[in-house]
């Protein structure tokens, strides 16, 4: 028999003359003859897209194929393997001179302001790369400049993604000279960069003379409302842009309404988002004056801000005459009964409008009566959003009515509302005549098992209802047995959410059944209810059968071991389960045995939560066990099962050989340091896990030592978690020395550990170096004055780093 070798599937150069070295002559002029067949038909469309990251093909294989390679991404792991930033920009030029490269993402890589020089020298002579992609990589305000020097001339760059980058106006200010020569660019995203008003001033002149952009995303930015109105001076005569994202930006009345005189003759704008913009009455007054000229807009966001009745009025009589607005987001306005009244109006002959939000709106029963009416003639709203807005049965009923003739809507959202048993009925017999609506969400409300047994009736006809979302309706044992006499026949339902329903064994045992012939229920969730053993037993018989659900929710429902023992036996032959969700049910260590059991044959579960269980070392050194074995659990979180320094060290040695697992989380045990020690060692090698949570676990400043060391030479975990230790300042300043040279973690949580003045010293040199970290918590860490200024002044040179609890 011949050696078995191993390779990336995508090297077909490795593939084949490994075969090519064990083939005679006469065998090699076969392969000969097939070799162009094989070029042209199936290796070009397996290297289309590739993804170069630690594990997968490799940088050799990539420069070998480049001239195959049409979408390429390098992911953080295989970029920081190169040993320095020049032979970072020399894989950039390589990958970038080849003749089919196209799609370029370098997202969260950090390649900082010379790796985007770089790249500028490369767009200089590229001629195939049309999309770039450098989300979140600290280029800042000298990257910007880089790029924009190459945007003059480059002319096939249609996308350029630079969302979370800490640009600043000067950055805006030379991307927007480049746009004036620019002849191809068609989207630019500056998300959640620090661009105020003088670059968007800036931008404003650059759209004035370019003529391919459109889409521009200033989300997140700090323009006010003198940057809002130089972008309406630009909009004014600007015929190409199609998208402008201004959400968050505190552009205020005066913002809106230089927007809205841009409106009134703009003729190619189709999305404006001013999603939480501070806008009031007066500004979405000068809104709804454009918008009945207007005859471009398809979209408007005006969700979270303050426009109340009145407004709502002013744009009901615009959308009487606009033509072409088809979504309109109203959501967090206080619109109430009044205003949703005269929208309702303005739906009754509005004939484009499809998507209506309306949540946390007020609106009432008479709000619910008013939408009824108009749904009964309008014929082009598919979706309805009617969240929290204190809609009780006489509103339910009213929107009932509407449901039996009403055609289009496709999505009807009442959650949290008032809703009780005569609603639920209403609404059950509107679902046994209507044959458009997919999803219906009355979580929240108060339906009882009376308003289940209406809704499951109908549920036995229907066959158009997709997701049923019932949390936290007091249905009991009574509802859930109407359910699972629906879900025996119903053959269209895929998501049935029950969460917080008083379910005890008798409806589980009902539901249990109904799982045994469904063929189509893809989600089930029944947390905190109160099925039990008895009934876990049950379930554990359907899973052994049912080939369909997904997704199983069984959180804080008093399993305990025999019902954990029972799933766990439907598990070893369960082919389709890939979330399981076990929290609060005190299994204790004899249920993390069986699970363990389980977990060692069972070949689909990606996704195991057992938060306090009682599990103890016992339990984790159990799963460890499994955790050596196991190829596809990706998830396993173990929070406050009271694990101890015993059963860390467990799961450290199974970390050391398992190389699946991507999140971990222990908070809320009481590993220790000890137990640190024992992770920090398995971190030293383990090359998958990225998330490592470890909250209120007593560690102290040896653990803290342990994990810094394991820091120095990991390269794969971005999140490490150690809130509400006792790091003190020796554990800071141990965790400094390894952000010195750790390139790879993003997220460093140490929220009451202690570590004061002194500690906030030590972290402030790393942050000086370091160019990963984006996100450092230190809230309630004793930081004075001293220590503050430290901090503050690091952040004079670093501009990636967020840091949280630090009042500077």
């Amino acid at each position: 028999m011949s050696k078995m070798f191993q390779t990336h599937p995508l090297d077909l150069y490795e593939i084949r003359s490994r075969i090519a070295n064990s083939l005679g002559r006469k065998d090699l002029a076969t392969c000969a003859r097939v070799s162009q067949d094989w070029n042209d038909s199936f290796t070009p469309p397996l290297y289309n897209s590739v993804v170069l990251s630690k594990h997968g093909l490799g940088m050799e294989s990539v420069e070998r194929n480049k001239h195959l390679i049409q979408s390429l991404e390098i992911r953080r792991s295989a970029y920081e393997k190169l040993s320095s930033t020049s032979a970072r920009d020399k894989v950039v030029f390589s990958v970038m001179a080849n003749s089919t490269l196209t799609t370029l993402d370098l997202n969260g890589n950090s390649i900082g302001p010379n790796g985007a020089q770089a790249l500028s020298e490369a767009l200089k002579t590229n001629s195939t790369l049309t999309t770039l992609n450098l989300w979140d990589n600290s280029i800042g305000d000298n990257g910007a400049q880089a790029l924009s020097e190459a945007l003059k001339t480059n002319s096939t760059l249609t996308t350029l993604r630079l969302w979370d980058n800490s640009i600043g106006d000067n950055g805006a200010q030379a991307l927007s000279e480049a746009l004036k020569t620019n002849s191809t660019l068609t989207t630019l995203d500056l998300n959640d960069n620090s661009i105020g008003p003088n670059g968007a001033q800036a931008l404003s002149e650059a759209l004035k003379a370019n003529s391919t952009l459109t889409t521009l995303d200033l989300d997140g930015n700090s323009i006010e409302p003198n940057g809002a109105q130089a972008l309406s001076e630009a909009l004014k005569t600007n015929s190409i842009l199609i998208t402008l994202v201004l959400d968050g930006n505190s552009i205020g009345d005066n913002g809106a309404q230089a927007l809205s005189e841009a409106l009134k003759t703009n003729s190619t704008l189709t999305i404006l988002n001013l999603w939480g913009n501070s806008i009031g009455p007066n500004g979405a007054q000068a809104l709804s004056e454009a918008l009945k000229t207007n005859s471009t807009l398809t979209t408007l966001d005006l969700n979270g801000n303050s426009i109340g009745p009145n407004a709502a009025q002013a744009l009901s009589e615009a959308l009487k005459t606009n033509s072409t607005l088809t979504t309109l987001d109203l959501g967090n306005n206080s619109i109430r009964y009044n205003g949703t009244q005269a929208l309702s109006e303005a739906l009754k002959t509005n004939s484009t409008l499809t998507t209506l939000d309306f949540q946390w709106n007020s609106i009432g029963d008479n709000g619910a009566q008013a939408l009824s009416e108009a749904l009964r003639t309008n014929s082009t709203l598919t979706t309805l959003n009617l969240w929290n807005n204190s809609i009780g049965d006489n509103g339910a009923q009213a929107l009932s009515e509407a449901l039996k003739t009403n055609s289009t809507l496709t999505t009807l959202d009442l959650n949290d509302n008032s809703i009780g048993p005569n609603g639920a009925q209403a609404l059950s017999e509107a679902l046994k005549a209507n044959s458009t609506l997919t999803t219906l969400d009355l979580d929240g409300n108060s339906i009882e098992p009376n308003g289940a047994q209406a809704l499951s009736e109908a549920l036995k006809t229907n066959s158009i209802l997709i997701t049923l979302v019932l949390d936290g309706n007091s249905i009991g044992d009574n509802g859930a047995q109407a359910l699972s006499e629906a879900l025996k026949t119903n053959s269209t339902l895929t998501i049935l959410n029950l969460w917080g329903n008083s379910i005890g064994p008798n409806g589980a045992q009902a539901l249990s059944e109904a799982l045994k012939t469904n063929s189509t229920l893809t989600t089930l969730d029944l947390r905190n209810n109160s099925i039990g053993p008895n009934a876990a037993q049950a379930l554990s018989e359907a899973l052994k059968t049912n080939s369909t659900l997904t997704t199983l929710d069984l959180g804080n429902n008093s399993i305990r071991y025999n019902g954990t023992q029972a799933l766990s036996e439907a598990l070893k032959t369960n082919s389709t389960l890939t979330t399981l969700d076990f929290q609060w049910n005190s299994i204790g260590d004899n249920g993390a045995q069986a699970l363990s059991e389980a977990l060692r044959t069972n070949s689909t579960l990606t996704t195991l939560n057992l938060w306090n269980n009682s599990i103890g070392d016992n339990g984790a050194q159990a799963l460890s066990e499994a955790l050596k074995t196991n190829s596809t659990l990706t998830t396993l979180d173990l929070n406050d099962n009271s694990i101890g320094p015993n059963g860390a060290q467990a799961l450290s040695e199974a970390l050391k050989t398992n190389s699946i697992l991507i999140t971990l989380v222990l908070d809320g045990n009481s590993i220790g340091d000890n137990g640190a020690q024992a992770l920090s060692e398995a971190l030293k090698t383990n090359s998958t896990l990225t998330i490592l949570n470890l909250w209120g676990n007593s560690i102290g400043p040896n653990g803290a030592q342990a994990l810094s060391e394991a820091l120095k030479t990991n390269s794969t975990l971005t999140t490490l978690d150690l809130r509400n230790n006792s790091i003190e300042p020796n554990g800071a300043q141990a965790l400094s020395e390894a952000l010195k040279t750790n390139s790879t973690l993003t997220t460093l949580d140490l929220w009451n550990n202690s570590i004061g003045d002194n500690g906030a010293h030590a972290l402030s040199e790393a942050l000086k170096t370091n160019s990963t970290l984006t996100t450092l918590t230190l809230q309630d860490n004793s930081i004075g004055p001293n220590g503050a200024q430290a901090l503050s002044d690091a952040l004079k040179t670093n501009s990636i780093v967020t840091i949280m609890g630090v009042v500077f």
